[in-house]
């Protein structure tokens, strides 16, 4: 019944849930990949980092942010990227604090963006990001309908 009055709307979230799949997905590769390869556990990401250093403008903000910043503390930022992105693909693949996942994903972007590493490639990202955040998708489909509904106070499951 729904369908035949708001097909558009149905459309829309079925595109949505599968874009949140394909997201966690991807979320979940990148953080296994890190774990597999020893980055959280190596100085990879300090050799990534010093290599970006020296295709920025010297004077640019990404510059003073590795240098001051993601450097002198890549140990830590490895294992929070890492456990972010597996935090993020469980939450938006099985629809379990959906929203705030997606949060951690924005809070990632939007690092990665400061660190130099922004381009074209992280617009998409950046959109499906904010529908992540704006649209209740993990209770058209996930764990947050009934817990939200247990828990209808909490500010995890809406």
């Amino acid at each position: 019944m729904i369908l035949k009055r708001r097909p558009a709307a149905i459309t829309g979230i079925v595109f949505l849930l599968i874009m949140r799949t394909l997201f966690a997905i991807f979320w979940l590769a990148a953080g296994v990949n890190k774990i597999n390869s020893g980055w959280v556990t190596s100085d990879v990401l300090k050799e990534v980092f010093l290599q970006r250093l020296t295709e920025l403008p010297p004077d640019s903000f990404a510059v003073f942010y590795l240098s001051s910043f993601a450097i002198p503390l890549h140990t830590l930022i490895a294992w929070i990227v890492t456990l972010g992105e597996l935090y993020s693909a469980v939450g938006l693949l099985i629809g379990l604090t959906t929203r705030w996942s997606a949060g951690v994903s924005l809070f990632i972007l939007i690092n990665f963006a400061i660190g130099g590493y922004y381009d074209a490639s992280l617009i998409p990202f950046f959109i499906l990001v904010a529908l992540f955040v704006y649209y209740p998708s993990g209770q058209w489909l996930g764990f947050d309908k009934p817990l939200h509904a247990k828990y209808p106070k909490s500010i995890w499951f809406r």
